[in-house]
């Protein structure tokens, strides 16, 4: 899927509602990296920025940040939420220009199935410090709730058959995939839960690439995708909220 797929309001403002996961996993790097619980690097970059929560996450090791996307909505979704807090603009997370002062972290958070690898480390060896640090890292859905069984086969037997996944890289980066002046000091796995209302979940999924990929084709509205949704889930959800889910990944690279 091109990235401009993802340009557009609709999606930007959802992708703004999304959990906040992205702030357990900088708690959890600000441990992995040994930081003390008061230390700030300089100059951090959010690179595929999305509606800015990744962002936001970021400023909370950072004395400054800057985030970035490919789509101007997503950007304009950024400026209206946090106006002038933290700098954004448009640029690919291949083509970040060089900045004054050379980032002492990079996040990409959920973009990098998305980009060239080597061009983005070719680009990442022109705007990080030496010895600075680059968190890739992505949660998602799964197909478990916490002592929901009916949604299990919800997920398997009836979402991934009216949505299937559009397809993406999910390789898992070694060393040998980077290019020379980068390492891997650490690649940790990642399980969240967070507790969803019928309606916050159903309008969670409606921003998944799963079904957007199919509204962006003409093959159902999103009206029709959100009518099956709330329909189709009202036994699941009968007993009131449930926790969803989400595993995923954090690898930290080091600049050489």
């Amino acid at each position: 899927m091109d990235n401009k797929s993802f340009d557009s309001k609709r999606i930007a403002e959802g992708y703004a509602k999304r959990p906040w996961l992205h702030k357990e996993v900088i708690e959890l790097a600000r441990k992995e990296l040994g930081l003390s619980p008061y230390y700030k690097y300089r100059n951090g970059l959010d690179v595929g920025c999305g509606a800015g929560l990744s962002t936001k996450a970021l400023g909370l090791i950072c004395e400054k940040v800057t985030g970035t996307d490919y789509a101007a909505s997503m950007i304009e979704v950024c400026k209206e939420l946090y106006g002038d807090k933290y700098g954004f603009f448009e640029a690919k997370a291949e083509e970040t220009p060089i900045p004054v002062e050379k980032y002492d972290i990079v996040t990409a958070a959920g973009c990098i199935n998305w980009v060239d690898k080597d061009k983005f480390l070719k680009n990442m060896k022109d705007v990080v410090c030496p010895g600075g640090i680059i968190l890739i890292y992505d949660f998602g859905i799964t197909d478990e709730m916490v002592n929901t069984p009916d949604y299990t086969s919800w997920y398997r037997d009836e979402y991934l058959k009216l949505f299937p996944k559009p397809p993406r890289n999910e390789d898992i980066w070694t060393d040998q995939d980077l290019i020379e002046g980068f390492k891997i000091l650490k690649q940790t796995d990642l399980e969240f839960d967070f507790s969803f209302t019928k309606e916050a979940f159903v309008d969670f999924m409606m921003i998944q690439s799963n079904v957007n990929a199919r509204i962006e084709k003409g093959e159902i509205t999103a009206a029709e995708a959100k009518n099956w949704m709330m329909n189709s889930l009202e036994s699941i959800f009968e007993g009131g909220d449930k926790k969803l889910i989400f595993r995923g990944y954090a690898w930290y690279i080091t600049v050489e």
